[in-house]
């Protein structure tokens, strides 16, 4: 089997996720600066065998698409041109900042640790990817 990469899109960073290579869990592999992102993941499946790439669908409490879809939706169509053999998948990633900040305080880590949005940024990512691992699962 081959890994999966998750990312949390944002604007200025983005978080990156990736299973083991049996896609039992998923762990971050820590945030990138946006601009270089298609680069890094290029590099990335060039390194690895990569099977899917899961990239988190922000939607707001409705169901309806977030603003943030306008920069996300051209992302996922670059992605899907440059790694055309490679599928590219969208998930739900409501509350994931909310459960990636609960989930820092659960954990122990101090304020000033938890300020850090990087960080914030990758675990989200990681849940983004665990959330996704489990809905596959359990389907």
């Amino acid at each position: 089997m081959a890994r999966i990469l998750g990312i949390d899109y944002g604007r200025k960073r983005t978080g990156v996720a990736v299973t083991d290579p049996l896609q039992i869990v998923a762990g971050a592999l820590g945030t990138v600066p946006t601009h270089t992102l298609e680069q890094f993941i290029t590099d990335y499946v060039a390194r690895e065998e990569v099977e899917l790439i899961v990239v988190g669908q922000p939607l707001q409490l409705n169901g309806e698409p977030s603003e943030s879809m306008r920069y996300i939706t051209p992302f996922v169509n670059r992605l899907r041109k440059i790694l055309p053999n490679i599928p590219v998948v969208m998930y739900d990633e409501r509350f994931t900042s909310t459960i990636a900040h609960q989930a820092m305080i659960d954990g122990g880590m101090k304020k000033s640790d938890r300020r850090d949005k990087a960080r914030v940024d990758s675990i989200a990512a990681t849940i983004i990817l665990n959330d996704y691992l489990m809905s596959r699962k359990n389907s």
